[in-house]
C-alpha cells in the first residue's frame, strides 16, 4: 500500500470536516476574446465567431442546469461586456444564486496596459457588474491570468477581497502591498479546460485535442491528491469548451465521483475567501503573505546583459 505523506503541513480546517474545498468556476469570455485580438476584423471570423457563441447560447443553461442538480453554488467570471452582450446569462447566473467575479470589461490584459489605463477598464468593469448583481463584485480574475504588478493596488483600491489568478500555491495564501492585503485562491495550468481542448487558428493555437477522459484523468488526479492533502481545488472552465456534449458528460461524472467520495466542500471562492478571512481573524490558522511586486523592477545582474 502506498505511503500517504504529508505534502502540506499546515493545511487550513474545512467547514464540517471536509478534506478539502472545490470550486467548479466558469471563465464565459464567449466573444470578447475574439474581438480584442481582431478588433477590425472580428466580424469577418464567422466560425469562430460562432464557436465562442456556443457558450453563452448553449452551453451555459445546461452548466446551470447541472449545478441545480447537485444543488451546489459556484463561481462564475464574466467580462463587463459580455454581461452587457449577454444579459440573460448574467441574469440566470444570479437567479440560481451564484457568484459573479470580475473578470475584465473586455477580456484586456492588465500587464500590456498602464496604470492608469488598467484603472480605467477595473473601475468601468466593476460599474457594470455593480449595475447588474446589485452589488459590488468581492472577487477577481485576471484575464488569461495577466495580473500585472500595479493590479493589487487597484484591486485593493476598489475593495475587492480575494484574488483567484495566481499559481502559488495548492492552499490560499495572502497577497500585500505592505499596507493591506487580500487573499490568493490559486490554481494552475492542469486545472484549466484551454490547455486539453482549446483549437484555434484565428488565436493562432493549435494544439492536440484531449480526449475527455484523459483530461478527466488529469482533474480528478489532482482532485484526489486535494482530499488527501486538505488543499484547495479550483478548476478553471470556458463554456464553449468544456459545454461541449462528450466533455460536459465528463464534468457531471467528476461531479458524481466528488459527491460519492464525501467529506467534499463545494463553494463559491466568495466563501471560501470568506472562510480564510474568518479563519485568520479568530487565530484558527495563518497563510503565508506574498509582497508585490516582488521586485521594484529589472533585475540589475542583468542590466549589462550576459
Amino acid at each position: 500500500m502506498a505511503k500517504t505523506r504529508q505534502l502540506i503541513p499546515d493545511p487550513p480546517p474545512w467547514p464540517n470536516g471536509a478534506r478539502c474545498a472545490v470550486a467548479f468556476t466558469f471563465d464565459m469570455d464567449a466573444d470578447s476574446i475574439l474581438h480584442l485580438a481582431h478588433h477590425e476584423n472580428a466580424t469577418n471570423l464567422v466560425a469562430s465567431m460562432s464557436m465562442l457563441q456556443y457558450g453563452p447560447r448553449v452551453a451555459m443553461p445546461r452548466i446551470l442546469a447541472l449545478f441545480r442538480e447537485f444543488e451546489i453554488r459556484q463561481t462564475f467570471f464574466i467580462p463587463s461586456w459580455c454581461i452587457e452582450r449577454y444579459p440573460e446569462v448574467a441574469e440566470a447566473v444570479l437567479a440560481d444564486g451564484h457568484e459573479l467575479g470580475y473578470h475584465g470589461y473586455v477580456h484586456e490584459h492588465p500587464n500590456e496596459l498602464s496604470r492608469d489605463r488598467e484603472a480605467y477598464w477595473l473601475r468601468r468593469g466593476i460599474e457594470v457588474l455593480e449595475r447588474v448583481a446589485g452589488k459590488r463584485p468581492v472577487g477577481y480574475r485576471a484575464p488569461s491570468y495577466r495580473f500585472s504588478r500595479n493590479s493589487l493596488d487597484l484591486l485593493l483600491d476598489e475593495g475587492i477581497r480575494y484574488d483567484a489568478s495566481l499559481f502559488g500555491d495548492e492552499i490560499p495564501y495572502l497577497l500585500s502591498n505592505g499596507e493591506s492585503s487580500l487573499v490568493e485562491l490559486p490554481s494552475h495550468y492542469a486545472m484549466d479546460d484551454w490547455a486539453h481542448y482549446m483549437v484555434g487558428r484565428d488565436f493562432n493555437y493549435m494544439m492536440p485535442i484531449k480526449a475527455p477522459s484523459h483530461a478527466m484523468d488529469i482533474f480528478r488526479s489532482e482532485f484526489d491528491a486535494a482530499w488527501r492533502h486538505g488543499a484547495l481545488w479550483i478548476s478553471v472552465w470556458h463554456p464553449f469548451l468544456s459545454g461541449r456534449l462528450a466533455r460536459f458528460e465528463a464534468i457531471a461524472e467528476l461531479l458524481e465521483y466528488m459527491t460519492e467520495k464525501g467529506d467534499v466542500w463545494f463553494a463559491p471562492l466568495s466563501e471560501i475567501a470568506a472562510h480564510v478571512e474568518s479563519l485568520i481573524s479568530s487565530g484558527a490558522w495563518s497563510p503565508r503573505t506574498d509582497l508585490l511586486p516582488q521586485y521594484p523592477g529589472p533585475i540589475p545582474e542583468l542590466d549589462e546583459g550576459l
